[in-house]
């Protein structure tokens, strides 16, 4: 049955892309490890998109497509809602410019019924926490809260609360909510120490993603990882 829904949403959400972009991702993988559901995107590059980046110019890609986005966004609730019957309040998104890849994902009503596994049994899950604050604090403030969940064999999922500094609250508050997020992305991203965290996971990271609640004060990284040789 499972596997029936996330045939579902990959389908419907290809469809969706390729009539609003010209062009869809070439593959994309459906996770539902409830609360989460994840939708991971690769090697999606419409062809406009694909000059802004030959002219070298990033900013106006993220900004291209994250107004997109904002008007795809109700459209990508119903699908997953329709497909999962439950309620979708929002939809997170981040893209690697590098990897041609994307991420699509939503946190469900945390009353239902949670299937991720929390790796308990991985020796590396107090090392993964430790470079999380570590970046988190480094780029902002520590968490007040860290969790983090393996979805999959190759989806891992951190979420942090209370992170945010004054001057971002009020940048927020300030109606400057799109450029604080285009600016965290980027610092976040370039603070993470990624060979630290495959020697500790024993797998190559193939994608990070990273985005933000910030009406709730909550950030979330996603870590792709490759398949264990």
């Amino acid at each position: 049955m499972e596997k029936t829904v996330e045939s579902g949403i990959s389908s419907a959400i290809g469809k969706l892309f390729r009539d609003n972009f010209g062009k869809g991702p070439e593959a994309i993988f459906v996770s539902i490890a409830k609360p989460y559901v994840t939708i991971y995107l690769r090697n999606f590059l419409a062809p406009m998109e694909k000059v802004l980046l030959k002219q070298e110019n990033e900013l106006k890609f993220q900004e291209t497509r994250d107004l997109l986005m904002k008007e795809l966004t109700p459209e990508i609730q119903s699908i997953i809602s329709s497909q999962l019957g439950v309620k979708v309040d929002k939809i997170y998104y981040d893209w690697s410019v590098e990897n041609r890849s994307g991420i699509l994902f939503t946190e469900l009503d945390s009353n239902q019924d949670e299937t991720t596994e929390d790796y308990l049994h991985y020796a590396a899950k107090d090392q993964v926490h430790e470079e999380i604050q570590r970046f988190t604090q480094k780029a902002q403030k520590s968490p007040q809260q860290l969790t983090s969940y393996m979805l999959n064999s190759r989806t891992l999922i951190s979420r942090r609360e209370d992170i945010l500094v004054l001057i971002e609250q009020e940048l927020i508050q300030s109606g400057f909510e799109n450029q604080l997020r285009l600016s965290k992305r980027k610092l976040e991203k370039s603070l993470i120490d990624k060979k630290f965290l495959e020697s500790v996971l024993h797998q190559e990271i193939q994608d990070l993603f990273v985005d933000w609640d910030f009406i709730n004060d909550t950030g979330f990284v996603i870590f792709i990882l490759k398949e264990k040789k």
